[in-house]
């Protein structure tokens, strides 16, 4: 694989040096994801557990506002507008609007709190976790090469938000247990598959490294793997989730 031939072409005191770049590398990977995710959380739990709060962005009856329509699409418009804007950025302000993104996502996920216990909630973060953690340790670890699994998951999820923005005005029943099972195995096998890519990208620009580009590139990888997590988590919430 890339990695090894990396290492062979710099000789082993630098093929030392790029291990431990790697370590910290991924290491700042799973730092910035953990803090987008405690700041989803925090808003998450501050709006959905707040009655003024969550009014702005639900009715009495559960229809949303247009507060509430706009907070459900304004992660999925920021995604691409990251994407498209990052070249641009300084590596602190692709930092700064991960994090803004990730409160962004704590809107858009605020009525979980509203709709399931508590206790389900942190049981099925439980799950997520674990699972992630071991799916992202087996993409790290193992010498087969995803990229074609890769492509064809990535295929898939297009044709995955197509079909659940579909379904918010069709409202079936049958369809969103499809797009959740589907849902959750596209998204687990993109956790590996990210994960061996953050992996592989840093070795093969090893040798040829700069700090703006390390910054981005830790960024990007943060932000995969943390949109993996948040989907794996909300829809497995959909099937261990207690209701209020």
């Amino acid at each position: 694989m890339a990695q090894y031939d990396t290492i062979r072409s710099v000789g082993v005191n630098a093929g030392v040096q790029i291990h431990e770049g790697l370590r910290a590398h991924m290491n700042k990977v799973y730092g910035l994801m953990s803090v987008a995710m405690l700041v989803t959380g925090a808003v998450a739990w501050g709006v959905g557990t707040s009655d003024a709060l969550f009014a702005i962005f639900r009715n009495l009856d559960g229809s949303m506002t247009i507060f509430g329509w706009i907070a459900m699409f304004l992660p999925l418009g920021m995604v691409f507008a990251f994407g498209a804007l990052i070249n641009r950025m300084s590596a602190a302000a692709a930092q700064l609007f991960f994090y803004a993104f990730a409160a962004a996502m704590g809107l858009s996920i605020a009525w979980i709190f509203k709709a399931y216990t508590d206790m389900s909630i942190a049981q099925t973060f439980l799950v997520t976790s674990i699972a992630f953690a071991s799916l992202s340790l087996y993409g790290y670890s193992t010498k087969r090469d995803l990229s074609a699994m890769g492509a064809f998951l990535i295929m898939g999820l297009v044709g995955l938000i197509v079909v659940s923005i579909v379904n918010i005005f069709l409202g079936s029943g049958m369809l969103a247990f499809a797009i959740s099972v589907i849902g959750l195995l596209i998204f687990a096998g993109l956790t590996a598959f990210d994960t061996q890519n953050i992996k592989n990208s840093y070795l093969e620009h090893a040798q040829a490294m700069d700090q703006e580009w390390l910054g981005k590139s830790a960024i990007m990888g943060a932000l995969n793997l943390y949109l993996n997590f948040i989907n794996m988590f909300m829809f497995l919430l959909r099937f261990m989730g207690n209701q209020e």
